[in-house]
Protein backbone atom coordinates (compact mmCIF):
# COMPACT_ATOMS: atom_id res chain seq x y z
CA UNK A 1 0.00 0.00 0.00
CA UNK A 2 1.00 3.61 -0.45
CA UNK A 3 0.98 5.99 2.51
CA UNK A 4 -2.35 7.50 1.44
CA UNK A 5 -3.90 4.05 0.95
CA UNK A 6 -2.70 3.11 4.42
CA UNK A 7 -4.24 6.20 5.99
CA UNK A 8 -7.47 5.61 4.08
CA UNK A 9 -7.54 2.05 5.45
CA UNK A 10 -7.11 3.30 9.02
CA UNK A 11 -9.88 5.86 8.57
CA UNK A 12 -12.32 3.54 6.83
CA UNK A 13 -11.80 0.26 8.69
CA UNK A 14 -11.23 1.31 12.29
CA UNK A 15 -13.66 3.03 14.67
CA UNK A 16 -12.71 6.71 14.63
CA UNK A 17 -13.79 8.99 17.49
CA UNK A 18 -13.54 12.16 15.41
CA UNK A 19 -16.15 10.71 13.05
CA UNK A 20 -18.36 8.52 15.20
CA UNK A 21 -17.94 9.92 18.70
CA UNK A 22 -18.49 7.75 21.78
CA UNK A 23 -19.32 4.59 19.81
CA UNK A 24 -15.73 4.50 18.52
CA UNK A 25 -14.25 4.15 22.01
CA UNK A 26 -13.12 0.69 23.09
CA UNK A 27 -13.58 0.27 26.82
CA UNK A 28 -10.55 -0.96 28.76
CA UNK A 29 -6.90 -1.43 27.88
CA UNK A 30 -7.11 -4.96 26.48
CA UNK A 31 -6.63 -3.98 22.84
CA UNK A 32 -3.64 -1.71 23.39
CA UNK A 33 -2.08 -4.34 25.65
CA UNK A 34 -2.56 -7.00 22.96
CA UNK A 35 -1.08 -4.74 20.29
CA UNK A 36 1.92 -3.75 22.37
CA UNK A 37 2.55 -7.32 23.54
CA UNK A 38 2.70 -8.42 19.89
CA UNK A 39 5.20 -5.61 19.24
CA UNK A 40 7.45 -6.56 22.16
CA UNK A 41 6.08 -3.90 24.53
CA UNK A 42 7.78 -0.86 22.97
CA UNK A 43 6.28 1.42 25.63
CA UNK A 44 8.77 -0.02 28.12
CA UNK A 45 11.80 0.87 25.98
CA UNK A 46 11.85 4.64 26.48
CA UNK A 47 11.22 7.13 29.27
CA UNK A 48 8.03 9.15 29.11
CA UNK A 49 6.06 12.06 30.51
CA UNK A 50 2.30 11.49 30.50
CA UNK A 51 -0.05 14.49 30.22
CA UNK A 52 -3.82 14.66 30.76
CA UNK A 53 -6.23 17.53 31.27
CA UNK A 54 -9.28 19.21 29.77
CA UNK A 55 -7.48 22.16 28.18
CA UNK A 56 -3.83 23.05 27.81
CA UNK A 57 -2.40 19.56 27.48
CA UNK A 58 -1.49 20.10 23.84
CA UNK A 59 0.29 23.39 24.56
CA UNK A 60 2.09 21.95 27.58
CA UNK A 61 3.11 18.85 25.64
CA UNK A 62 4.58 20.88 22.78
CA UNK A 63 6.34 23.32 25.10
CA UNK A 64 7.99 20.57 27.12
CA UNK A 65 8.99 18.76 23.94
CA UNK A 66 10.55 21.98 22.62
CA UNK A 67 12.50 22.49 25.85
CA UNK A 68 13.82 18.92 25.94
CA UNK A 69 14.80 18.74 22.28
CA UNK A 70 16.47 22.16 22.45
CA UNK A 71 18.39 20.82 25.47
CA UNK A 72 19.84 18.04 23.34
CA UNK A 73 17.46 15.17 24.08
CA UNK A 74 15.99 13.06 21.30
CA UNK A 75 12.37 13.76 22.13
CA UNK A 76 9.25 11.97 20.98
CA UNK A 77 5.89 13.73 20.98
CA UNK A 78 2.50 12.05 20.69
CA UNK A 79 -0.60 14.26 20.50
CA UNK A 80 -4.08 14.16 18.99
CA UNK A 81 -6.04 14.97 16.99
CA UNK A 82 -3.99 16.08 14.01
CA UNK A 83 -5.02 19.11 12.00
CA UNK A 84 -3.72 18.55 8.46
CA UNK A 85 -1.72 15.32 8.27
CA UNK A 86 -2.03 12.11 10.28
CA UNK A 87 1.75 12.12 10.77
CA UNK A 88 1.46 15.30 12.93
CA UNK A 89 0.42 13.02 15.79
CA UNK A 90 3.80 11.32 16.07
CA UNK A 91 6.99 13.38 16.00
CA UNK A 92 10.62 13.12 17.04
CA UNK A 93 12.41 16.45 17.53
CA UNK A 94 9.58 18.07 15.62
CA UNK A 95 9.88 15.81 12.58
CA UNK A 96 6.77 13.85 11.65
CA UNK A 97 6.84 10.04 11.63
CA UNK A 98 8.31 8.50 8.50
CA UNK A 99 5.59 7.55 6.02
CA UNK A 100 7.34 4.27 5.19
CA UNK A 101 7.19 3.28 8.86
CA UNK A 102 3.44 3.96 8.92
CA UNK A 103 2.89 1.71 5.90
CA UNK A 104 5.14 -1.08 7.23
CA UNK A 105 3.57 -0.91 10.68
CA UNK A 106 0.02 -1.26 9.36
CA UNK A 107 1.01 -4.15 7.12
CA UNK A 108 2.83 -5.87 10.01
CA UNK A 109 -0.08 -5.54 12.43
CA UNK A 110 -2.84 -6.19 9.87
CA UNK A 111 -3.63 -9.80 10.99
CA UNK A 112 -3.95 -8.77 14.63
CA UNK A 113 -5.90 -5.62 13.76
CA UNK A 114 -8.38 -7.65 11.72
CA UNK A 115 -8.76 -10.03 14.66
CA UNK A 116 -9.23 -7.62 17.58
CA UNK A 117 -10.63 -4.60 15.69
CA UNK A 118 -8.95 -1.89 17.75
CA UNK A 119 -10.01 1.72 17.50
CA UNK A 120 -8.16 4.19 15.30
CA UNK A 121 -6.73 5.78 18.45
CA UNK A 122 -5.48 2.46 19.82
CA UNK A 123 -3.57 1.60 16.66
CA UNK A 124 -2.01 5.07 16.47
CA UNK A 125 -0.85 4.87 20.10
CA UNK A 126 0.78 1.50 19.43
CA UNK A 127 2.36 2.93 16.26
CA UNK A 128 3.78 5.89 18.19
CA UNK A 129 5.30 3.66 20.86
CA UNK A 130 6.80 1.37 18.21
CA UNK A 131 8.31 4.34 16.34
CA UNK A 132 9.78 5.84 19.51
CA UNK A 133 11.33 2.51 20.50
CA UNK A 134 12.64 1.90 16.97
CA UNK A 135 14.30 5.31 16.89
CA UNK A 136 15.80 4.89 20.40
CA UNK A 137 14.56 8.21 21.70
CA UNK A 138 15.67 9.62 25.05
CA UNK A 139 12.20 10.59 26.23
CA UNK A 140 8.63 10.95 24.95
CA UNK A 141 5.92 13.46 25.81
CA UNK A 142 2.63 11.58 25.49
CA UNK A 143 -0.74 13.31 25.59
CA UNK A 144 -3.86 11.35 26.51
CA UNK A 145 -6.74 11.29 24.05
CA UNK A 146 -9.50 11.96 26.55
CA UNK A 147 -9.87 10.98 30.16
CA UNK A 148 -6.87 9.11 31.48
CA UNK A 149 -7.76 6.05 33.51
CA UNK A 150 -8.91 3.99 30.51
CA UNK A 151 -7.06 5.94 27.83
CA UNK A 152 -4.90 3.77 25.58
CA UNK A 153 -1.81 5.79 26.49
CA UNK A 154 -2.22 4.71 30.12
CA UNK A 155 -0.17 1.55 29.68
CA UNK A 156 2.88 3.80 30.10
CA UNK A 157 5.01 3.80 33.24
CA UNK A 158 6.11 7.44 33.05
CA UNK A 159 8.79 9.24 35.03
CA UNK A 160 6.36 12.14 35.49
CA UNK A 161 2.60 12.59 35.23
CA UNK A 162 0.96 15.95 34.53
CA UNK A 163 -2.70 17.00 34.77
CA UNK A 164 -3.15 20.50 33.39
CA UNK A 165 -6.67 21.36 34.61
CA UNK A 166 -10.23 20.08 34.79
CA UNK A 167 -13.29 21.66 33.19
CA UNK A 168 -16.40 20.46 31.40
CA UNK A 169 -15.78 18.46 28.21
CA UNK A 170 -16.68 14.99 26.91
CA UNK A 171 -19.27 14.79 29.69
CA UNK A 172 -21.15 11.99 27.92
CA UNK A 173 -18.04 9.85 28.43
CA UNK A 174 -16.19 11.18 31.48
CA UNK A 175 -19.05 12.21 33.75
CA UNK A 176 -21.32 15.20 34.29
CA UNK A 177 -19.52 16.84 37.20
CA UNK A 178 -15.97 18.00 37.85
CA UNK A 179 -15.28 15.33 40.46
CA UNK A 180 -16.08 12.52 38.02
CA UNK A 181 -14.00 14.10 35.28
CA UNK A 182 -11.10 14.61 37.71
CA UNK A 183 -11.33 10.94 38.77
CA UNK A 184 -10.87 9.82 35.16
CA UNK A 185 -7.95 12.20 34.56
CA UNK A 186 -6.34 11.19 37.86
CA UNK A 187 -6.08 7.66 36.52
CA UNK A 188 -2.70 8.56 35.00
CA UNK A 189 -1.18 9.11 38.47
CA UNK A 190 1.16 6.18 39.08
CA UNK A 191 2.63 4.67 42.26
CA UNK A 192 5.75 6.43 43.54
CA UNK A 193 5.82 8.69 40.45
CA UNK A 194 5.86 12.50 40.77
CA UNK A 195 2.84 14.38 39.47
CA UNK A 196 2.22 18.01 38.57
CA UNK A 197 -1.30 19.36 38.95
CA UNK A 198 -1.52 22.54 36.91
CA UNK A 199 -4.76 24.02 38.21
CA UNK A 200 -7.40 22.78 40.60
CA UNK A 201 -10.70 23.73 42.19
CA UNK A 202 -11.93 22.70 45.64
CA UNK A 203 -13.91 19.86 44.03
CA UNK A 204 -11.04 18.50 41.97
CA UNK A 205 -8.27 18.97 44.53
CA UNK A 206 -9.87 16.46 46.89
CA UNK A 207 -10.09 13.88 44.11
CA UNK A 208 -6.47 14.41 43.14
CA UNK A 209 -5.28 14.38 46.76
CA UNK A 210 -6.94 11.01 47.41
CA UNK A 211 -5.35 9.40 44.35
CA UNK A 212 -1.97 10.96 45.15
CA UNK A 213 -2.13 9.58 48.70
CA UNK A 214 -3.06 6.10 47.45
CA UNK A 215 -0.18 6.21 44.96
CA UNK A 216 2.43 7.61 47.36
CA UNK A 217 3.17 10.17 44.63
CA UNK A 218 5.08 13.40 45.24
CA UNK A 219 2.88 16.26 44.08
CA UNK A 220 3.53 19.79 42.83
CA UNK A 221 0.49 22.10 42.77
CA UNK A 222 1.72 24.46 40.04
CA UNK A 223 -0.85 27.21 40.64
CA UNK A 224 0.44 27.53 44.21
CA UNK A 225 4.13 27.57 43.26
CA UNK A 226 4.25 30.24 40.56
CA UNK A 227 2.82 33.72 39.99
CA UNK A 228 2.53 35.30 36.55
CA UNK A 229 2.64 39.09 36.15
CA UNK A 230 3.38 41.73 33.52
CA UNK A 231 1.39 39.97 30.82
CA UNK A 232 1.69 41.76 27.45
CA UNK A 233 1.14 40.69 23.85
CA UNK A 234 2.61 41.88 20.58
CA UNK A 235 1.36 40.18 17.44
CA UNK A 236 1.99 36.45 17.78
CA UNK A 237 4.19 36.83 20.88
CA UNK A 238 3.18 36.76 24.55
CA UNK A 239 5.47 38.21 27.21
CA UNK A 240 5.21 37.63 30.93
CA UNK A 241 7.15 37.55 34.19
CA UNK A 242 6.99 34.40 36.30
CA UNK A 243 7.94 34.33 39.96
CA UNK A 244 8.88 31.07 41.68
CA UNK A 245 7.13 31.57 45.01
CA UNK A 246 9.51 29.18 46.81
CA UNK A 247 12.68 31.01 45.77
CA UNK A 248 11.25 34.47 44.92
CA UNK A 249 13.23 34.33 41.66
CA UNK A 250 11.53 36.20 38.80
CA UNK A 251 12.17 35.29 35.16
CA UNK A 252 10.97 36.99 31.98
CA UNK A 253 9.60 34.85 29.14
CA UNK A 254 8.63 35.54 25.55
CA UNK A 255 6.39 32.82 24.08
CA UNK A 256 5.47 32.40 20.44
CA UNK A 257 2.07 31.13 21.63
CA UNK A 258 0.01 34.29 21.93
CA UNK A 259 -3.07 33.04 23.78
CA UNK A 260 -3.33 34.71 27.18
CA UNK A 261 -4.34 31.32 28.57
CA UNK A 262 -0.68 30.30 28.13
CA UNK A 263 -0.02 32.31 31.31
CA UNK A 264 -1.63 29.41 33.19
CA UNK A 265 0.07 26.70 31.15
CA UNK A 266 3.53 28.16 31.78
CA UNK A 267 3.15 27.46 35.51
CA UNK A 268 2.62 23.79 34.72
CA UNK A 269 5.50 23.73 32.25
CA UNK A 270 7.96 25.31 34.68
CA UNK A 271 6.86 23.00 37.51
CA UNK A 272 7.48 19.99 35.28
CA UNK A 273 10.82 21.37 34.13
CA UNK A 274 11.96 21.82 37.74
CA UNK A 275 11.22 18.16 38.45
CA UNK A 276 13.10 17.07 35.31
CA UNK A 277 16.12 19.11 36.40
CA UNK A 278 16.00 17.43 39.81
CA UNK A 279 16.09 14.07 38.01
CA UNK A 280 19.31 15.06 36.26
CA UNK A 281 18.05 16.43 32.96
CA UNK A 282 20.43 19.13 31.76
CA UNK A 283 18.15 22.04 30.88
CA UNK A 284 19.82 25.44 30.95
CA UNK A 285 18.03 28.77 31.01
CA UNK A 286 19.12 29.77 27.52
CA UNK A 287 17.76 26.55 25.97
CA UNK A 288 14.53 26.86 27.93
CA UNK A 289 13.88 30.45 26.85
CA UNK A 290 14.80 29.84 23.24
CA UNK A 291 12.49 26.82 23.15
CA UNK A 292 9.50 28.69 24.58
CA UNK A 293 10.09 31.47 22.04
CA UNK A 294 10.17 28.94 19.16
CA UNK A 295 7.58 26.29 20.07
CA UNK A 296 5.82 26.46 16.70
CA UNK A 297 8.87 25.90 14.45
CA UNK A 298 10.41 23.37 16.85
CA UNK A 299 7.30 21.21 17.25
CA UNK A 300 4.80 22.16 14.54
CA UNK A 301 2.08 23.27 16.96
CA UNK A 302 -0.98 24.81 15.27
CA UNK A 303 -4.25 26.41 16.28
CA UNK A 304 -3.45 28.20 19.53
CA UNK A 305 -4.46 31.84 19.10
CA UNK A 306 -2.73 31.84 15.75
CA UNK A 307 -2.95 35.21 14.00
CA UNK A 308 -2.76 34.32 10.31
CA UNK A 309 -3.60 37.73 8.80
CA UNK A 310 -3.80 41.40 9.70
CA UNK A 311 -6.27 44.00 8.34
CA UNK A 312 -8.65 42.41 9.07
CA UNK A 313 -7.15 40.30 11.83
CA UNK A 314 -7.85 36.57 11.40
CA UNK A 315 -7.36 34.40 14.49
CA UNK A 316 -7.42 30.61 14.46
CA UNK A 317 -7.97 28.84 17.79
CA UNK A 318 -8.95 25.25 18.55
CA UNK A 319 -11.07 26.24 21.58
CA UNK A 320 -13.94 23.75 21.53
CA UNK A 321 -15.48 23.58 25.01
CA UNK A 322 -16.88 26.02 27.58
CA UNK A 323 -13.52 26.90 29.09
CA UNK A 324 -11.89 27.26 25.68
CA UNK A 325 -14.62 29.57 24.36
CA UNK A 326 -14.52 31.63 27.54
CA UNK A 327 -10.75 32.10 27.16
CA UNK A 328 -11.23 33.28 23.57
CA UNK A 329 -13.86 35.84 24.58
CA UNK A 330 -11.76 37.04 27.52
CA UNK A 331 -8.80 37.73 25.24
CA UNK A 332 -10.97 39.49 22.67
CA UNK A 333 -12.40 41.73 25.39
CA UNK A 334 -8.90 42.66 26.59
CA UNK A 335 -7.22 43.20 23.23
CA UNK A 336 -9.88 43.79 20.59
CA UNK A 337 -12.67 45.48 22.52
CA UNK A 338 -13.07 48.35 20.05
CA UNK A 339 -13.36 46.16 16.97
CA UNK A 340 -16.27 44.40 15.31
CA UNK A 341 -15.98 40.62 15.86
CA UNK A 342 -16.87 38.02 13.23
CA UNK A 343 -17.13 34.47 14.61
CA UNK A 344 -16.82 31.53 12.24
CA UNK A 345 -18.23 28.66 14.31
CA UNK A 346 -18.51 24.91 13.88
CA UNK A 347 -19.02 22.27 16.56
CA UNK A 348 -19.35 18.51 16.86
CA UNK A 349 -22.63 17.08 18.09
CA UNK A 350 -21.50 15.69 21.43
CA UNK A 351 -20.35 18.99 22.96
CA UNK A 352 -22.26 21.19 25.39
CA UNK A 353 -23.24 23.50 22.54
CA UNK A 354 -25.97 25.40 24.39
CA UNK A 355 -23.52 26.29 27.16
CA UNK A 356 -20.94 27.54 24.66
CA UNK A 357 -23.49 29.59 22.72
CA UNK A 358 -24.61 31.21 25.98
CA UNK A 359 -21.07 32.58 26.40
CA UNK A 360 -20.91 34.28 23.01
CA UNK A 361 -21.64 38.02 22.59
CA UNK A 362 -24.84 39.03 20.82
CA UNK A 363 -23.18 42.10 19.27
CA UNK A 364 -20.87 40.00 17.06
CA UNK A 365 -21.50 38.76 13.51
CA UNK A 366 -21.76 34.99 13.02
CA UNK A 367 -20.97 32.56 10.21
CA UNK A 368 -22.16 29.04 11.02
CA UNK A 369 -20.44 26.12 9.35
CA UNK A 370 -19.54 22.46 9.82
CA UNK A 371 -16.69 20.04 9.28
CA UNK A 372 -17.16 17.37 6.64
CA UNK A 373 -17.58 14.39 8.96
CA UNK A 374 -20.60 12.57 10.44
CA UNK A 375 -19.92 13.72 14.00
CA UNK A 376 -20.18 17.38 13.01
CA UNK A 377 -23.29 19.33 13.91
CA UNK A 378 -24.94 20.50 10.70
CA UNK A 379 -24.63 24.21 10.05
CA UNK A 380 -28.40 24.66 9.68
CA UNK A 381 -29.00 23.12 13.11
CA UNK A 382 -26.25 25.29 14.62
CA UNK A 383 -27.67 28.39 12.98
CA UNK A 384 -31.12 27.63 14.40
CA UNK A 385 -29.76 27.04 17.92
CA UNK A 386 -27.72 30.24 17.79
CA UNK A 387 -30.50 32.39 16.31
CA UNK A 388 -32.75 31.33 19.18
CA UNK A 389 -30.14 32.83 21.51
CA UNK A 390 -30.07 36.07 19.46
CA UNK A 391 -26.73 35.21 17.85
CA UNK A 392 -27.43 36.22 14.28
CA UNK A 393 -25.76 35.09 11.10
CA UNK A 394 -25.98 32.85 8.06
CA UNK A 395 -24.94 29.27 7.44
CA UNK A 396 -22.20 28.00 5.11
CA UNK A 397 -21.45 24.49 3.93
CA UNK A 398 -17.75 24.67 4.83
CA UNK A 399 -15.26 26.84 6.66
CA UNK A 400 -13.72 28.31 3.50
CA UNK A 401 -17.08 29.61 2.27
CA UNK A 402 -17.69 31.07 5.73
CA UNK A 403 -14.29 32.78 5.73
CA UNK A 404 -14.89 34.24 2.27
CA UNK A 405 -18.18 35.72 3.50
CA UNK A 406 -16.56 37.10 6.65
CA UNK A 407 -13.77 38.72 4.62
CA UNK A 408 -16.34 40.31 2.35
CA UNK A 409 -18.22 41.78 5.31
CA UNK A 410 -15.33 42.70 7.59
CA UNK A 411 -13.62 46.08 7.61
CA UNK A 412 -9.84 46.36 7.81
CA UNK A 413 -10.02 47.10 11.54
CA UNK A 414 -12.30 44.12 12.30
CA UNK A 415 -11.40 40.75 13.81
CA UNK A 416 -12.40 37.33 12.44
CA UNK A 417 -12.21 34.37 14.84
CA UNK A 418 -12.34 30.78 13.57
CA UNK A 419 -13.02 28.38 16.45
CA UNK A 420 -15.22 25.64 17.89
CA UNK A 421 -13.56 22.50 16.57
CA UNK A 422 -10.21 21.09 15.50
CA UNK A 423 -12.01 19.76 12.46
CA UNK A 424 -13.19 23.00 10.87
CA UNK A 425 -9.65 24.36 11.30
CA UNK A 426 -8.32 21.24 9.59
CA UNK A 427 -10.39 22.12 6.51
CA UNK A 428 -9.15 25.71 6.30
CA UNK A 429 -7.42 26.04 2.92
CA UNK A 430 -3.69 26.70 3.16
CA UNK A 431 -3.53 26.73 6.94
CA UNK A 432 -0.61 24.86 8.47
CA UNK A 433 0.62 23.54 5.15
CA UNK A 434 4.36 23.54 4.49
Amino acid sequence: MTYQQTIDYLYSQLPLFSKAGKSAIKEGLQNIEALCTALGNPQNKFKSIHIAGTNGKGSCSHCLAAILQESGYKTGLYTSPHIKDFAERIRINGKKIDHHFVVDFVEQTYPLVEKIKPSFFEITVAMAFAWFADQKIDIAIVETGLGGRLDSTNILSPILSIITNISFDHMNILGDNLEQIAFEKAGIIKPNTPVVIGAYTPETKNVFAQKIKESNAAVTWAQDDYRVSGLTKTGNLLECDVTDLHTSILEHYVLDLAGRYQSENIKTILAAEKILRSMGYNINDASEKYALNHVKPLTGLLGRWDIIQESPTIIVDVGHNEAGIQQIISQLEKEYQNQQWHFILGFVKDKEIDAMLDLLPKKASYYFTQAQLPRALGYTALQKMANEKKLMGLGYTNVNEALAAALENAGEADTIIICGSFFIIAELDGYGET
